[in-house]
């Protein structure tokens, strides 16, 4: 979906669920009192409100069929024959346009979820070797980006750390102990070596550039990060999280030049 359109059908859930709100309010206070003067203004004020919406959501089309459940929820129909005959009461009146604001709701979320279920699925780690690893990451990334939507900056920065270690070790395990001798490689297994040393050896075998430079010092410690409670010893600012995700982003198309 086009991230204009995706923002204004958001926009425009936010301000019926508003609209939504008030009138429970409003139909609360008019079973309780149905001639209160400024429950009467406050509804006439709301019953605008919702015009405009539903006006603006129709496309400026009466035909439109939200325009047309709008209008009539003002009127009563004959139970002869179905002519309307007269105005509905205020109490009434509100409980049916609650029910045209649904109607809205159901369908602006009805576009977001048949768009979402056409749209193609992200393939952003194809470059990964491992094919049991590729799902791990794309999975966590798709966590990671919501964390950092919803302000939890370190486990948005943790995620992306956490990721950029495994597309790392496994572009030096698929690259293979022997080819990174001239590297400088240290003792002992890929495995065994830390965070630092991975990405070290990484860029001196040419597989990253050196985008890893910005990446923060609490980023370089991330394993180390965690008290006993699980939560980090030092605190996780938001540039430290969008910093990490922005070195991510960089080696991934390192490593995959063709992205």
């Amino acid at each position: 979906m086009d991230e204009s359109l995706q923002a204004q059908i958001k926009t425009y859930l936010s301000h019926l669920d508003g609209l939504i709100r008030r009138g429970c309010q409003l139909r609360d206070m008019l079973a309780a009192d149905p001639s209160d003067s400024s429950t009467m203004a406050a509804t006439r004020a709301w019953q605008e409100d919702c015009g405009v919406t539903v006006n603006q959501l129709s496309g400026g089309s009466k035909a439109h069929w939200l325009a047309r459940s709008f209008s009539e929820a003002f009127l009563v129909r004959s139970s002869g024959t179905g002519d309307a005959v007269e105005g509905a009461p205020p109490v009434e009146i509100v409980k049916r346009l609650l029910d045209v604001l649904e109607q809205a709701v159901a369908s602006l979320s009805g576009i977001v979820t048949s768009v979402a279920a056409e749209a193609p699925q992200p393939h952003r780690f194809d470059f990964v070797h491992d094919p049991e690893l590729r799902s791990v990451v794309e999975q966590a990334y798709t966590e990671g980006r919501h964390a950092l939507d919803q302000g939890d900056f370190e486990l948005a920065m943790v995620t992306s750390c956490g990721i950029l270690e495994a597309v790392v070790t496994d572009a030096l395990e698929y690259r293979g102990l022997s080819a990174l001798f001239d590297a400088g490689v240290p003792g002992g297994q890929i495995s065994d070596w830390s965070f630092e040393t991975r990405l070290t050896v990484a860029e001196r075998a040419g597989l990253i550039r050196g985008g890893c430079a910005r990446l923060p010092a609490v980023a370089r410690r991330y394993r180390d990060l965690p008290d006993d409670t699980g939560r980090a010893k030092a605190t996780i600012s938001e540039r430290d999280a969008r910093v990490a995700g922005q070195v991510l982003h960089v080696v991934m198309r390192d490593l995959d030049p063709g992205r």
